[in-house]
């Protein structure tokens, strides 16, 4: 390293903090990309135990060759799906729950570290939990909440 630069590493670079407001605005896209991660990922599930059924009947000296074609669909479902996750990264946006499609915003409330929670399907970003909770902990946003 030349002399008088520092290292920085990836843990330096700050998360992205959002208030509701800032959540709710993100939303519609948001939205979108996790309403095809949900639907990409049933389409992944079923492909998956397809081919595992294909798989077992198949001999090594005689792959069957739908097995095969239904590998590489499941490969090509699979890229899909981790390109939908690095939108939802470079937005911010932390996905929770592949079936539900539960995201996760970082946030601060009271000077505590917590995340705004949103649910497919929910019409705005009405809830939060601690960074520990999860879903469980899940709470209505009440006055408290940063706009």
């Amino acid at each position: 390293m030349p002399e008088g630069a520092s290292e920085v590493t990836i843990h330096d670079v700050p998360k992205r903090i959002f208030s509701v407001d800032d959540a709710n605005r993100m939303l519609p896209l948001v939205s979108r990309i996790v309403n095809d991660v949900v639907h990409q990922h049933a389409i992944w599930r079923d492909r998956v135990e397809l081919f595992e059924v294909l798989s077992a009947r198949s001999r090594a000296d005689q792959p069957d060759p739908d097995a095969e074609a239904l590998q590489r669909e499941v490969q090509s479902l699979a890229a899909e799906i981790d390109g939908f996750l690095a939108e939802l990264a470079d937005l911010g946006v932390e996905l929770k729950d592949f079936g539900r499609g539960l995201v996760d915003f970082p946030a601060r409330i009271a000077d505590r570290d917590v995340y705004l929670c949103w649910q497919l399907g929910e019409p705005a970003v009405e809830h939060w939990h601690d960074r520990d909770a999860g879903f469980a902990g899940r709470q209505p946003l009440g006055p408290h909440a940063l706009t």
